[in-house]
């Protein structure tokens, strides 16, 4: 079966190399950046299925990468790094990024990581429903489009699971745990306090500029909730 393309930025020689050929026998075509400038000129003319990137690179490292790719894409991120710390995570995964995996690793796991993420994004596109609207907020599924005024919101596929799981059940209290279930349904060990990040920079977008309106309410010591009807 052939895939799409996956572009793996990583300055190890010999680490992108063997993800290729593995990559390369499940029928993805492969491109390769050895510095974060290299990788965001190729991300300039090609659209890539998914990104595999390490954070350690040279001229621009993987932060920033992941931060301007996610300033005008929703490309999947899979994020290569030698540390395991949770504070790293947890900034990975604020930042759009959809899975990690921790160096040394096994290229084998790795590629079935980006065919998890493949197959999850898959399923989110083909997700199809009616239009969800509350004031000028407006939710599309079947083209999975968040717009406000009128006007398309950049959302993370995080952020905007996260608001098609509140806002398609306007009062449900969700718990943190529901809602982490909604952003890895593999069950994957993340922190809690990741959905309180998502939350955040989602809330900073759709509510940005209007002080008098809510669309996310905080349920004290045990989730969020979106709006109903008539609440300000």
């Amino acid at each position: 079966m052939s895939y799409g393309d996956i572009l793996v930025v990583e300055d190890d020689r010999k680490i992108s190399s063997l993800v290729g050929v593995y990559l390369q026998r499940e029928g993805f075509r492969t491109k390769f950046a050895g510095d974060g400038v290299t990788a965001l000129d190729i991300l300039a003319e090609l659209t890539p299925e998914l990104i595999i990137l390490d954070l350690m690179l040279p001229a621009l490292d993987g932060w920033q990468v992941c931060r301007k790719v996610r300033e005008r894409s929703n490309v999947p991120i899979v994020i290569l790094t030698a540390r395991c710390d949770e504070a790293e995570r947890v900034l990975g995964l604020s930042l759009g990024a959809d899975d990690y995996v921790v160096k040394p690793f096994s290229p084998r796991e790795l590629v079935e990581r980006v065919k998890a993420v493949l197959r999850r994004v898959k399923r989110e596109r083909t997700d199809c429903g009616g239009i969800f609207e509350f004031g000028e907020l407006c939710l599309d599924p079947t083209r999975r489009r968040v717009t406000l005024r009128g006007t398309s919101v950049l959302l993370t596929r995080s952020e905007y699971n996260l608001l098609a799981a509140l806002m398609t059940s306007p009062g449900r209290a969700f718990s943190r745990e529901q809602l982490l279930r909604c952003l890895y349904p593999r069950g994957e060990e993340v922190v809690e306090r990741v959905v309180d990040v998502h939350i955040g920079k989602l809330r900073q977008k759709i509510e940005a500029g209007q002080p008098f309106r809510r669309f996310i309410y905080t349920v004290r010591g045990f989730g969020y909730r979106f709006s109903e009807e008539g609440e300000q």
